[in-house]
């Protein structure tokens, strides 16, 4: 008996599905004009397009629920929306003097943005408060709201407002935030029919066809008037559009390893957020983020090239006589510790936080205060990077003999060491 090819059409329907699952939606519209059979079943929005939905992201979001669960939205429409938002997922930073800290993560039925922020906690916490949610309403429409205030759901008063807004992509990496304007039509003094939105070109529209439409004197009292009724309409803006870029690379990686968000402990005991970066030509700079009034390097580097073990003498003895700066612990934590311990484990304690970070390589860097006026000192903006074996490194330079312990922000896509906003 002949050996008999079973064509793709002679799976059964559920493993057709499946094997089309994994195409993009471009290789389903070629896939479609094939043949009829094909073609009914790659619009089957019930079926191929929830499976392309689930099988994306269906262990990020519940995608059954979005749209309210009523399933009144297509699954195809659901599929775009989702990929065209994908691209918000990660961190982006505010652009302007006070460069605020975003992000966006996915939630069940939504994606959301929190604001970032050192903790006050003294430690190492990250706190994470609402800024943004986006979704989906039964008819499909984007439904954005801005929380203005920053507030956790369970603190908000009642005197708090979301805010209607429309969020725009400008590129891949930015995107825009405004406050949604709803178009009213209303009659101004002389009677006439003026039609009031706060989309510039809506409005651009209405002032031309009332120039040429009606010729009363421009300078005159309707001049006025209009400038009046915009002063009214930017007095009842309750949030001014704001402008923020992609951190691209948050994370480090083998060929990059300083690379990303990293935080740590300040002079002051506070904890700060530093953006470290690497250009094409192999230099490294370094950025306190939220630095006012300037978004100002920290410290940079030309050459990234490490110094490996073993290491000089004149090396190893600038770091074992550093000061290490870390976060306070509570005083009652601390007291119980030292009570517990005897006198030969307490002369053994500075020995065992010198070894806690074992030094793999070194790197000279320079502080960002030579990037403008040379202080004819180079020691007091020389200093170095320490990265330890975990991945981790510190920092500091010859004037302040301190190091500054750099812990990452973000592991595998999620935010790290995550406390409670405190209430006010």
């Amino acid at each position: 008996m002949a050996n008999q090819e079973n064509s793709f059409t002679d799976f059964p329907e559920d493993i057709q599905v499946c094997i089309l699952s994994f195409l993009a939606p471009s290789e389903i519209a070629t896939l479609a004009c094939t043949s009829k059979q094909l073609g009914s079943l790659c619009g089957r929005d019930s079926k191929l397009w929830f499976s392309m939905c689930q099988r994306r992201w269906g262990s990020k979001t519940r995608i059954t629920q979005w749209g309210n669960a009523k399933g009144t939205i297509s699954y195809r429409h659901l599929y775009n929306t989702l990929h065209h938002w994908e691209n918000f997922l990660g961190f982006w930073r505010r652009s302007g003097l006070n460069p605020l800290l975003l992000f966006f993560e996915w939630g069940p039925s939504f994606i959301s943005a929190s604001r970032v922020s050192p903790s006050e906690s003294l430690a190492y916490g990250v706190t994470k408060t609402p800024f943004l949610w986006m979704s989906l309403s039964e008819e499909g429409d984007v439904v954005t709201f801005l929380d203005p205030d920053g507030k956790p759901d369970g603190e908000r008063g009642l005197q708090s407002e979301l805010i209607a807004v429309d969020v725009s992509f400008m590129g891949k990496t930015h995107f825009v935030v405004e406050e949604k304007q709803f178009k009213s039509f209303i009659s101004d003094d002389c009677g006439d029919e003026v039609v009031e939105s706060g989309s510039p070109p809506e409005k651009l529209k209405a002032e031309i066809y009332q120039h040429f439409a009606n010729r009363r004197s421009p300078g005159g009292d309707r001049s006025r008037r209009q400038r009046r009724r915009e002063k009214e309409r930017l007095a009842r803006r309750k949030w001014e559009s704001q402008h923020f870029v992609k951190i691209v690379n948050c994370s480090p990686t083998p060929e990059r390893p300083l690379q990303g968000l990293w935080k740590g402990i300040c002079n002051d005991r506070s904890l700060a957020f530093y953006l470290v970066g690497y250009d094409d030509i192999g230099g490294i700079s370094c950025r306190r983020i939220g630095d006012h009034p300037k978004y100002a390097p920290f410290f940079w580097v030309s050459n990234a090239t490490f110094l490996e073990s073993p290491f000089p003498p004149e090396e190893e003895s600038l770091y074992a006589g550093r000061v290490h700066v870390r976060p306070l612990q509570p005083v009652n934590e601390t007291l119980e510790q030292f009570l517990l311990l005897d006198d030969e484990v307490m002369n053994g304690i500075q020995e065992v936080r010198i070894s806690e970070n074992v030094v793999n390589r070194i790197l000279h860097i320079r502080s960002n205060y030579d990037l403008g006026v040379p202080t004819g000192n180079p020691k007091s903006v020389e200093g170095r990077i320490w990265q330890y074996q975990d991945g981790t490194f510190g920092f500091g330079f010859l004037s302040d003999n301190l190091v500054v312990h750099m812990k990452p922000i973000v592991h595998n896509g999620f935010i790290v060491d995550t406390v409670k906003a405190p209430a006010n």
